[in-house]
């Protein structure tokens, strides 16, 4: 299920000025620092770098705090997928379930992240 607009909104409030959501990719993780809880997360790349924002337990597009920075050559993952949670994604120690939806959107921030990708050759278009 695509994240609604205010979810991105909501987003954009932790990040830096400037930064440009890519990709944000919602999850929701049973543990969390060692201890067994369900809460949400958010995912949110942009053209600067990886931000995981804590979303608590009830908030489910409602960030409350910025979790974890990231480089943007950060790998995000892997994906692993589980015959009981569907696929988990692994980023900033956390173990996260996603939507089967969002596996290509990991799979694409990685890939514009890396760091042996040739530069655009059409940059202005």
């Amino acid at each position: 299920m695509p994240m609604p607009s205010i979810a991105r909104e909501r987003c954009r409030e932790f990040l830096r000025d400037g930064e440009r959501i890519q990709y944000l990719i919602p999850g929701i993780s049973l543990y969390v620092n060692g201890v067994r809880t369900r809460a949400a997360f958010f995912v949110v790349v942009t053209d600067r770098g990886i931000t995981v924002l804590y979303g608590g337990r009830f908030r489910r597009y409602r960030p409350k705090a910025v979790y974890d920075r990231l480089p943007r050559r950060t790998e995000i993952g892997p994906v692993e997928v589980h015959p009981s949670l569907g696929p988990v994604l692994t980023v900033a120690e956390l173990h996260l379930e996603i939507d089967e939806e969002y596996v290509s959107a990991v799979r694409a921030a990685n890939l514009e992240g890396a760091r042996d990708l040739p530069p655009d050759p059409l940059p202005d278009l």
